[in-house]
């Protein structure tokens, strides 16, 4: 298959993602609870699901935000009742967070929510494009990683990821597009 524009493909790329997204959270403002969650809550919730008894400091660092900015997340989420602070006990100062049933129960409707609306759409595709959605996963996983600094095409010759997708070059870190 021909190479194409890395830079082509990450501007179609986000701009898929965003009306995805977009199109999800619009499609489901309707079914799911008040109040209304930005989506750095909806994110810091998703962390302390993950890592129950996190620190404020360490979500900061996964989320790659300032802690003061993580910590007034948490006082928003505390505040509505999602979220729960409980100190450290084994160091007094730290706080750990956790989900409240509120918000575990949020976070579980959230995502049936979206599983179905996503799925009965791709149902509705043809088996080739679903094919090629579920294709790209293995694809945007290893984006993700790369974003994160730990991506496995993060080579020196700038080979591309082997996947079912389209092989992409990689142009000169300094191009501008």
């Amino acid at each position: 298959m021909d190479d194409v524009d890395a830079w082509v493909v990450a501007d179609e790329l986000m701009t898929v993602i965003a009306a995805l997204r977009r199109t999800v959270r619009r499609s489901l403002r309707a079914e799911l609870p008040t109040p209304d969650l930005r989506g750095a809550h909806v994110e810091l919730l998703r962390v302390v699901e993950q890592q129950p008894g996190i620190s404020v400091t360490a979500a900061a660092l996964q989320l790659r935000m300032a802690a003061n900015s993580v910590s007034t997340l948490v006082n928003q989420l505390a505040r509505v009742g999602l979220l729960r602070r409980e100190t450290d006990p084994a160091d007094r100062r730290a706080i750990r967070l956790h989900l409240t049933d509120t918000a575990a129960h949020r976070l579980a409707t959230w995502r049936r929510a979206r599983t179905g609306l996503v799925g009965d759409a791709l149902a509705e595709l043809s088996a080739v494009d679903q094919q090629a959605v579920a294709g790209a996963l293995r694809g945007l996983h290893a984006l993700v990683d790369a974003l994160e600094g730990g991506g496995a095409d993060d080579r020196a010759d700038g080979r591309a990821v082997q996947g079912s997708a389209a092989r992409v070059r990689r142009p000169d870190r300094g191009r501008r597009g």
